[in-house]
């Protein structure tokens, strides 16, 4: 009967599977052609590579901020405990879409951006906003402070896994604590620090596409563009879905290899 189950259960999914896509293949209403063309498209592959560098430059800065958020929120100072506490509550209890758009529009908060001397209108050195912050710098400052909430959480969670009992034969060798979490510590939470890494920056590849919405410059940007000429909306949405698949399968590949090679064995 369990066998029974099991095919019965395939051949159902199989065939909502089959259905899907000779509705997608067959439908008429579906310009196959232009498909094709759009492709390989020099814009759609600019816009892939914007993408990609947006997923690097954000997952380093969030990679960055991260460790130094996880590290003041285990701190014995209150002050760096309340002040890492806050940033983590905001970041992640804010929508990335909202983030994204506040960036995009500072310019309308602040006409200019520089260093300024404090409580006075001298300024050191100063910019028009929108020279400074462009979409491409919008969408990075966006991505790149919403990752670093994020990845506080996983770093933190890593360092909190190492057994206490580690740090204390630590400080018993008369080892420091900065030199106690750079050579005891973080070497032992990487295993379980880098497969959510991995995994985190998935979603962040799929999360650029929500800087379309101030022109960021990305995949799903150039596929609006091109749609917005030629008016083939799903046919561009199909190009750009086919990219996202392909470069988040790889990162999902790289994931499952990371997670192979620091299991225990």
């Amino acid at each position: 009967m369990r066998h029974l189950w099991t095919w019965i259960t395939s051949a159902v999914v199989l065939a909502v599977a089959v259905a899907i896509g000779i509705s997608i293949v067959q439908n008429p209403n579906i310009d196959h052609a232009s498909i094709a063309r759009y492709q390989f498209a020099p814009a759609i592959l600019a816009g892939l590579r914007t993408t990609l560098e947006l997923a690097a430059i954000s997952g380093a800065i969030g990679l960055g901020l991260g460790l130094g958020l996880a590290l003041m929120r285990l701190s014995e100072n209150p002050v760096l405990r309340w002040a890492s506490g806050v940033y983590t509550w905001a970041f992640r209890g804010t929508p990335l879409l909202v983030q994204i758009l506040f960036w995009g529009n500072l310019a309308l908060l602040f006409k200019r951006v520089g260093l300024f001397v404090p409580f006075t209108d001298i300024s050191l050195v100063s910019a028009a906003t929108n020279s400074v912050i462009t979409p491409f710098v919008a969408s990075i400052l966006a991505l790149g402070l919403n990752e670093g909430a994020y990845m506080s959480e996983i770093i933190r969670a890593g360092i909190l896994s190492v057994d206490r009992g580690q740090v204390d034969a630590a400080r018993a060798l008369g080892m420091t604590s900065s030199l106690t979490m750079r050579k005891v510590v973080l070497p032992q939470a990487f295993r379980v620090i880098i497969p959510p890494t991995v995994n985190q920056f998935t979603n962040l590849l799929k999360a650029t596409s929500l800087v379309s919405v101030i022109a960021g410059g990305d995949l799903l940007t150039a596929a609006e563009n091109i749609a917005s000429a030629n008016l083939h909306t799903i046919e561009l949405l199909l190009v750009a879905t086919f990219w996202f698949l392909a470069i988040t399968s790889l990162s999902s590949l790289a994931q499952n290899a990371v997670e192979h090679r620091l299991a225990p064995a």
